[in-house]
């Protein structure tokens, strides 16, 4: 092959032309014999180019894939996806079509840098104000897709590793356990809604069951009449009522489905505790006085306890705007009648879940039954998150034996002395 040189008599590589222009041209085959080609102003800046094709094709990146954006790797993922519930699937696609895709979606993947990713999340934490724990989802889906993205050889790292760590540092936020009412709280705001005389006495059914369960909240407001045993005291929980957002044909479409539970091990049966039996025989009596029924079907699935007065059922949102109203009043009562008063801090109808396990850790529950009333498939799914208990109750276990060795050497002396 001759030889070829560009106007300023440099000698040319394979691959390499000088157009007629003066610009520059690098053409090369990858193995699939697909035709691609790079060009630059001078020949130096294409050599730099080169080198990065060179570099690419060496570590087996994908060469020819510059026009492919966040966007199309997202779909791949979507596509790929496997071992999610679909509500926890649908909540991903959700947080990153509503958060990802507008800031970021388009751009390349190959130009894509850690950078574009810290100022999304600075974004989303400051401008939109959004909870640390909403960003934490947006992050682990976008981490997934990049993983994917990396996984296909479309770039070499995962650009977004560590970065929602160094923003939790950035901004000094500290990570926060699961928030559980102390055994005070607990009792004031189970027995505020016990009270007949208060107009949210018809939500005590519903959070009773939660705070004495343990359940899941799409376990209980999924709970129907045929899952109560109330001969043998227990309860059957064997599916999950979600509610979200389908977005069907690009359009917001909001609606109740009947999934298995989380785990295989979320299937189980729970124990009626007294107040439970209680709280769930009130709801009958109440639907029966107020002639309720139930006249929804989900997926097959009807009959369920918790209605409201139209009889549809309930829904995480709803309960949690409930909440909110709760524990306004309530506070507002205790100021008005105390000068010390206890007030409820501000939680979810999770926070139910996580009041109800520490609950069960503080009397001395063998930990596997505590995996097993919760649902936990493995021991260490337990334990890790509930490791700051076991971490606050063998500090409270040590402060009371602290104590009591200081008044038995208090006693020991006063002997001596005397």
């Amino acid at each position: 092959m001759a030889k070829r040189y560009d106007d300023k008599h440099r000698l040319l590589k394979t691959g390499e032309r000088q157009r007629s222009s003066g610009t520059y041209e690098y053409r090369w085959t990858s193995r699939n014999g697909k035709s691609h080609s790079i060009s630059a102003e001078t020949l130096e800046e294409l050599r730099r180019k080169e080198e990065e094709v060179l570099k690419d094709k060496s570590d087996g990146i994908l060469v020819g894939a510059e026009n492919v954006k966040l966007d199309d790797i997202y779909g791949l993922w979507c596509h790929l996806k496997r071992g999610l519930a679909d509500n926890t699937f649908q909540n991903y696609k959700y947080l990153y079509e509503m958060f990802v895709r507008p800031k970021i979606g388009q751009i390349r993947i190959k130009q894509l840098k850690r950078s574009d990713v810290k100022s999304l999340y600075n974004y989303l934490l400051e401008e939109r104000g959004l909870k640390v724990n909403t960003i934490d989802g947006v992050h682990t889906v976008l981490h997934q897709v990049l993983t994917v993205a990396v996984e296909e050889n479309y770039i070499r790292i995962n650009i977004s590793d560590n970065i929602l760590k160094e923003l939790k540092q950035s901004h000094n936020i500290e990570a926060s356990h699961r928030k559980a009412l102390t055994v005070a709280e607990q009792e004031l705001f189970i027995g505020y809604l016990k009270r007949e005389n208060v107009k949210y006495h018809h939500w005590y059914p519903v959070f009773e069951v939660m705070v004495e369960t343990g359940m899941r909240v799409g376990e209980v407001t999924g709970l129907r009449w045929e899952d109560v045993d109330f001969n043998a005291d227990l309860i059957s929980v064997n599916h999950t009522l979600v509610y979200y957002d389908h977005r069907t044909d690009g359009k917001n479409s909001c609606y109740f489905n009947v999934h298995p539970t989380k785990t295989k091990a979320g299937t189980r049966a729970i124990p009626m505790l007294p107040g439970v039996k209680e709280a769930l025989l009130m709801e009958k009596a109440y639907q029966e006085f107020n002639q309720i029924k139930c006249r929804m079907t989900v997926d097959g699935f009807t009959d369920f306890i918790f209605i409201n007065r139209f009889g549809d059922c309930q829904h995480q949102g709803t309960l949690n705007k409930a909440l909110r109203r709760i524990i306004r009043d309530c506070n507002d009562e205790q100021l008005a009648k105390f000068k010390n008063p206890v007030l409820l801090p501000r939680f979810s109808c999770h926070s139910l879940r996580h009041t109800f396990t520490t609950r069960l850790f503080e009397n001395g529950v063998n930990i596997k039954v505590i995996q097993e009333i919760l649902g936990h498939a493995d021991f260490d799914t337990t334990m890790n998150i509930y490791t700051h208990i076991t971490q606050d109750m063998k500090k409270s276990e040590f402060d009371n034996l602290a104590e009591k060795l200081q008044k038995r050497k208090g006693l020991s002396q006063s002997k001596t002395d005397g």
